[in-house]
């Protein structure tokens, strides 16, 4: 009597997997979104989220300066300057329970704070390791937070330095089970390059995504432009999930959603190409509706 419901479930498997089963269906490609770092009262609550795609909130930003009226850098120690009254702790774990699909991460540096640059300026490798540790796993274990995104876009250190403490930094939260992924978004800048290039080359196993600064090339690039930049950067960071990206500030900088972002993002897939998809920001994407938002997901949750 057990033979024949064996085969019976056999070729319902069969069947489930053939015509698109769960399996097949779970989401695949990831969508990050940064958030918090213009103070535009925005709330995790605020932006779309599509159940079909792995969404990643990137929480903008934490930085190792301290936070008097001009900060100066604090060698590892990070503070919370992303919006924490719209994007407090709670409203982490509430939005994460509302939508299973859905990770918080932060990221570390940016460009400027209280218009000043951003610069990574460690006093020794050693030192700024242990005080990142520290200060990091508190922040993220506060806010219930799943990864970090490396951002420093000035530097006040050669790119070995870099390297080592930006690739300890991970090693150490990956292994002491503090994160899960890390990722890095550098731009096409030489000096920028060539800081996050030598991380890569000795930490690249560890870097789980490479939130490529898409939107840093000129106004005005063409698709074909733009699938030259993304097959260069995909060389510079071999191996490496490479995300497109687009920004909402109005600048329309590099290739704009209007401009043929999600043509070239649909050839992309079509080659196997497209790992994921993140914009910069969800506080100047609230006054359109998000609207670019909900058609990348679109595309990333399609067959």
């Amino acid at each position: 009597m057990e033979a024949p419901k064996f085969c019976f479930l056999q070729a319902f498997l069969f069947l489930f997997f053939l015509l698109g089963g769960s399996a097949q269906k779970s989401p695949s490609r990831i969508f990050g979104e940064y958030i918090g770092a213009e103070f535009k009262n925005v709330k995790f609550s605020d932006v779309p989220i599509n159940p079909n795609v792995q969404f990643h909130f990137i929480l903008s930003f934490t930085i190792d300066y301290d936070s008097s009226a001009s900060p100066s850098p604090t060698n590892g120690i990070f503070n919370v300057f992303w919006d924490s009254g719209n994007l407090s702790p709670s409203q982490v774990s509430s939005i994460k329970s509302q939508h299973s699909n859905v990770k918080v991460a932060v990221s570390l540096g940016g460009d400027s704070v209280r218009n000043k640059p951003v610069n990574f300026s460690p006093s020794s490798i050693d030192s700024w390791v242990s005080n990142a540790v520290s200060s990091l796993t508190a922040i993220i274990k506060q806010y219930n937070l799943d990864g970090i995104d490396i951002d420093y876009e000035h530097f006040n250190s050669d790119p070995n330095t870099f390297s080592e403490c930006i690739g300890r930094l991970i090693k150490t939260l990956k292994s002491n089970g503090v994160i899960k992924f890390a990722s890095i978004a550098p731009y096409d800048d030489p000096q920028v390059q060539s800081h996050y290039k030598a991380l890569w080359n000795k930490y690249g196993n560890l870097i789980d995504y490479v939130n490529f600064q898409f939107y840093a090339y000129d106004k005005g690039t063409s698709v074909s432009q733009f699938m030259g930049y993304f097959n260069t950067q995909s060389r510079n960071y071999n191996g490496g999930k490479v995300l497109v990206s687009f920004i909402t500030d109005g600048s329309d900088k590099g290739l704009s959603p209007e401009g043929g972002f999600f043509n070239a993002s649909q050839k992309l897939k079509r080659e196997n190409k497209l790992y994921g998809i993140f914009v910069y920001s969800a506080d100047d994407s609230k006054a359109n509706g998000f609207r670019y938002e909900k058609q990348a997901q679109a595309l990333l949750a399609s067959p």
